[in-house]
């Protein structure tokens, strides 16, 4: 029996790139493709895949969010997260949401298959460097606590379109750089205020300050 895919990311063109490369492949079946998070996650109670290959950043639930729905609700997928970000703070979210393998959009020629046979026999796949790269953020968040880390308030892509904002940088220009659309970078916006509890984009720059979000390596 083959084993059932669904795929879940918001541009059109990796959708249909990553299915001719999986269904190359005669023991994978693309069962379903979703455009959004919530539609995503309708799909995972729906056909039941064995592995769902999801991307970070969708509108509406963004893919950290539905990766917790997914486990808040029970639902049995392995997940495979497939994002085009490379800072170490990502794969910390995305493992701690509960996926099962984080791969680059860079190099998924190489290691989705990997990713695939790895998380179908249980066991979680990260490449040699990606593991690195978790264990030193993960020693360096032991030295503070969770309520001083902006990690524990903003999810990976909020903090980015953030550093964005507070640089000056319009919507559109954010956007542009995230590959999102404007709506979605106001989704994000909004969620990161509510969150926050701030109004003023002064509220926000503090925080960005006061947390070092404008540096080079955050």
């Amino acid at each position: 029996m083959a084993i059932r895919i669904l795929l879940a990311d918001d541009h059109k063109l990796v959708r249909a790139g990553l299915k001719m490369l999986i269904e190359n492949d005669a023991s994978l079946e693309v069962v379903g493709e979703a455009s959004d998070g919530n539609q995503a996650l309708h799909f995972v109670e729906e056909k039941q895949p064995d592995i769902t290959i999801l991307d970070i950043a969708m509108p509406g639930m963004d893919g950290i969010q539905c990766i917790k729905e997914i486990k808040t609700r029970g639902l049995r997928t392995k997940i495979i997260v497939l994002t085009m970000y490379e800072d170490e703070n990502y794969i910390k979210e995305v493992m701690l949401a509960g996926a099962d393998a984080y791969i680059k959009k860079s190099s998924v020629d190489s290691e989705l298959f990997k990713a695939i046979n790895h998380v179908v026999r249980g066991e979680v796949y990260l490449n040699p460097a990606d593991s690195r790269a978790l264990i030193s953020v993960l020693r360096v968040g032991q030295d503070k606590p969770d309520d001083n880390d902006p990690y524990s308030i903003l999810s990976p892509r909020e903090r980015e379109v953030l550093k964005l904002h507070v640089r000056g940088l319009s919507m559109r220009e954010i956007g542009e750089h995230l590959a999102v659309s404007i709506k979605t970078v106001d989704t994000y916006k909004t969620r990161m205020m509510e969150k926050l509890n701030f109004t003023k984009k002064s509220e926000l720059i503090d925080y960005a300050l006061k947390y070092g979000l404008l540096s080079d390596k955050s």
